[in-house]
């Protein structure tokens, strides 16, 4: 299957996926040719692969909808910030990358639990579509938990939204996960 093929496949598989409790980028207005909103800047479907958590809650969505539909992304939130130092220190742009969450339905309000079932759910339904052969690169505790329950082999690096360490520490760690992959 080419890249182009399974790529559609994903679209048109989170397009289908549904949870209840969660809104879907329809709801939100955000349903376009992606999987996720962010790759609408990042989504190389040859380069390295960064699998988060989620991308948005919905409250942030219909907050932020002018900059969202502009670019896909927050530019000032902290997991952007962190991912900006990172694609300096490897000399990428945000083209060159491709950025997907595990969970692809928006959560009800900023920084929400998604129980792993349902983290799970989603990857089976939509995610395994989007690797493409890639080897990702999990962002958090969360993406990696996803991706070791299907034996999917990645490397970990820290949540660049993390509470715990500076955004350069963070950039350096995700770079070198980067270049590992």
């Amino acid at each position: 299957m080419t890249p182009a093929a399974g790529y559609a496949r994903a679209v048109t598989a989170r397009r289908a996926f549904r949870l209840p409790g969660y809104p879907t980028l329809a709801e939100e207005g955000f349903d376009g040719h992606y999987v996720s909103p962010i790759q609408m800047t990042s989504g190389s479907l040859t380069g390295p692969m960064l699998v988060s958590k989620d991308w948005l809650d919905a409250p942030s969505v219909r907050r932020h909808r002018a900059e969202l539909t502009r670019q896909g992304y927050l530019s000032t939130n902290p997991f952007n910030r962190v991912i900006d130092k990172v694609l300096a220190l490897l000399n990428l742009a945000r083209a060159d990358i491709y950025i997907t969450p595990v969970f692809h339905l928006l959560t009800p309000q900023r920084s929400s639990t998604i129980p792993p079932a349902h983290a799970r759910a989603s990857w089976e339904a939509i995610g395994q579509h989007e690797r493409l052969g890639r080897r990702p690169v999990a962002l958090g505790h969360d993406a990696a938990r996803v991706l070791k329950h299907f034996d999917v082999p990645h490397i970990r690096a820290p949540h660049p939204s993390a509470r715990t360490g500076t955004f350069d520490a963070k950039a350096g760690a995700i770079a070198e996960a980067i270049q590992a992959t």
